[in-house]
């Protein structure tokens, strides 16, 4: 067994942890914003170090570019995602138990058309 393929192991390993502790808390968590929190940041980062465990793997191959650009948009998209459903559960004043303080009362967001 090489070194890559122990770094390859770890980083597979790691990044399928995250993501098994990103669906526990999706189900697991009582409200839309706890949920949101769970399914946005530990399963970006685990299916990123899935992403880079398979690159390491495949290093000089031309599906490396691939990986990569699945990585960039999940890092691109996963933010406004979250944003909009945290939004979207405020707005429907969904958001359970979750929220401390209001600091959102005195924004108004409009309605979409």
């Amino acid at each position: 067994m090489t070194v890559v393929d122990i770094i390859t192991a770890v980083l597979v390993l790691g990044g399928s942890a995250l993501a098994l502790t990103a669906a526990i808390g999706v189900v697991r968590f009582p409200d839309t914003l706890t949920r949101m929190h769970a399914a946005s940041k530990p399963q970006v980062l685990g299916l990123l170090l899935v992403l880079a465990g398979a690159a390491t793997r495949l290093r000089g191959h031309p599906d490396v570019g691939m990986i990569i650009l699945a990585g960039f948009f999940t890092l691109i998209t996963a933010p406004v995602v979250a944003n909009r459903v945290g939004q979207l559960a405020y707005r429907e004043q969904n958001v359970g138990e979750s929220v401390v303080s209001d600091e959102l009362a005195h924004n108004t967001f409009p309605d979409p058309e």
